[in-house]
């Protein structure tokens, strides 16, 4: 009460000689990079008059106001702090918690691309298919642990609130615009247009199972893009919600229905059954060179199978953070309860997949198609119905988050330019414009989802290698330490990976091929 004391005691009228900054931010923006990029005020642009000076009573410095760190606090005065966090849809708003965490972790951590994981077995067999996916597993949870830790800076108080400004921090901004922003544009902004392929195709499929044989005498059904725009139009209405945290109850939705489309795919693979004239032998190609490329392609299926790192910090940055209670641990808390429920859907439907169908698991798409193939017919209509139900749900909601990032984007643009944040008309125009841009990549590269291990090998470093030269650049660990050559050896071994899979997936597309159909959706 001394402060609210002190604050109410002061007087109405403007001191002589007194500044007032033109421009203030909220107390929850002041752990941001931007203090770096924008000092708007310092001692030299604006002298001090000679005018008398009231004498000022010492007040305690405000913990609302008070920099994550404390070097930050002797230079706070020098510094006028930007307050375009403030307008921006991931920073707007930082009232997050460990249950919004684990929220957005789960719906961004689990998707349609687990579902292809037995096709990678076909390749791997059991023994390699299981070490490798647990191997993975293990790798990506301790880049994510990385990446927490390394969302605020206890030495100078700053807050890296979105991947590429760790990137650019780390990098320099022209190596990290090389390096990174393409994996994570694609991680984002191409997730969106998967997610519309995936959710308008199963509409269409719910529709038919739905309906029944009324659909099949409907002489005008709507067609594959039809569906797309139908999915797009649901989607794009549900991105007018403001900013990250709004969207806390949507990702729950979308974590609650991808763990149920998970559980009921794997659960009905088994309970079905084995196929008949089931084969467990790995798919051994005629030439030796072929067979490597197969396995470095199920290589690039199990990497794509573990998303979501681009989004960790972005979701981080929701939280509060102080010096006694930095935003990591909650995040961490959430970060576990969410991937203890990852694990127990990826290895499930991984195992009981290639279980149920061995080789004969469509390459294209995984279980859900291959549960639509072989049991569409003597399956239960209710359980086909309800899994394609959960996929539309899930699809939506994932589409909120991955697009996240893209409206922040477009926004820090504009509030870059402009100096004022964007208006809800604005906002809205924004998100309508890249729903339906993703829509038109959607129909015009329907066979996006073939692409999966090449797209793997793009993404790979985003998730295994670059949190471990951050680490290394940050927190400058002893030289030749155990964690030294750790980073090290999984930064570069990260790296290697990614140019291996690059290559063996385009070698796969042109020696293999895919039904390439511009603007013709299936």
């Amino acid at each position: 009460m001394g402060e609210v004391d002190d604050i109410r005691s002061a007087p109405l009228t403007p001191r002589p000689g007194a500044y007032t900054p033109p421009i203030s931010a909220p107390p929850s923006q002041f752990h941001s990079p931007s203090l770096s990029r924008s000092p708007l005020l310092t001692t030299g642009d604006h002298p001090e008059t000679n005018a008398t000076k009231t004498p000022k009573r010492s007040r305690p410095p405000s913990r609302f106001i008070t920099p994550l760190g404390s070097p930050l606090r002797k230079v706070l005065h020098l510094t006028k702090l930007d307050p375009q966090d403030a307008w921006l849809p991931i920073t707007e708003s930082r009232n997050g918690n460990a249950y919004y965490a684990a929220f957005h972790t789960l719906c961004s951590g689990i998707g349609i691309q687990a579902l292809v994981l037995p096709v990678a077995f076909t390749i791997l067999g059991w023994a390699w298919g299981i070490i490798l996916l647990t191997l993975a597993f293990i790798w990506q949870l301790y880049t994510l642990s990385q990446l927490v830790q390394l969302h605020e800076s206890p030495e100078t108080g700053i807050r890296y609130s979105r991947y590429m400004q760790l990137a650019s921090a780390t990098f320099g901004e022209k190596l990290a615009n090389f390096l990174a922003l393409f994996p994570i544009m694609y991680l984002a902004g191409g997730t969106c247009v998967a997610l519309i392929i995936i959710g308008g195709s199963t509409s269409r499929t719910f529709y038919q199972i739905v309906c029944g044989a009324a659909c099949a005498a409907s002489k005008s059904p709507l067609t594959t893009v039809e569906w797309f725009l139908v999915f797009t139009c649901a989607a794009v209405l549900l991105s007018q919600l403001p900013n990250l945290n709004s969207i806390a109850g949507v990702s729950l939705i979308g974590a609650i229905t991808a763990v149920g489309y998970c559980t009921l795919l794997w659960a009905v693979s088994v309970a079905e059954g084995r196929l008949e004239n089931v084969s467990y032998d790995p798919i051994r190609a005629k030439s030796q060179m072929v067979r490597v490329f197969d396995v470095l392609n199920a290589l690039g299926i199990i990497a794509f199978a573990f998303r979501g790192h681009n989004l960790i910090l972005e979701i981080q940055a929701t939280m509060p953070s102080s010096e006694k209670h930095p935003s990591r641990v909650p995040m961490w808390r959430g970060v576990k309860f969410s991937y203890a429920l990852i694990a127990m859907c990826l290895f499930p439907i991984a195992i009981g997949g290639y279980w149920a169908y061995g080789q004969q698991i469509p390459p294209n798409g995984g279980m859900l198609p291959a549960l639509y193939q072989f049991h569409g017919e003597d399956g239960s209509k209710f359980l086909l119905g309800l899994i394609s139900l959960f996929v539309i749900i899930n699809a939506v909601c994932s589409f909120q988050i991955y697009g996240m990032p893209m409206f922040d984007d477009m926004e820090s643009k504009y509030t870059t330019r402009m100096k004022k944040p964007c208006t809800w008309w604005l906002r809205a125009i924004m998100r309508a414009m890249f729903g339906y841009g993703c829509f038109f990549v959607a129909v015009a590269i329907p066979f996006l989802g073939s692409l999966a291990g090449l797209i793997g090998g793009i993404a790979l470093p985003v998730t295994f290698a670059y949190p471990c030269f951050m680490w290394l650049k940050i927190k400058k660990p002893k030289v030749y330490s155990p964690i030294w050559w750790l980073n090290w050896g999984l930064g570069l071994l990260g790296m290697g990976l990614s140019g291996i899979l690059i290559a063996a997936g385009v070698y796969i597309v042109i020696d293999t091929g895919i039904e390439v159909s511009f603007f013709k959706p299936h």
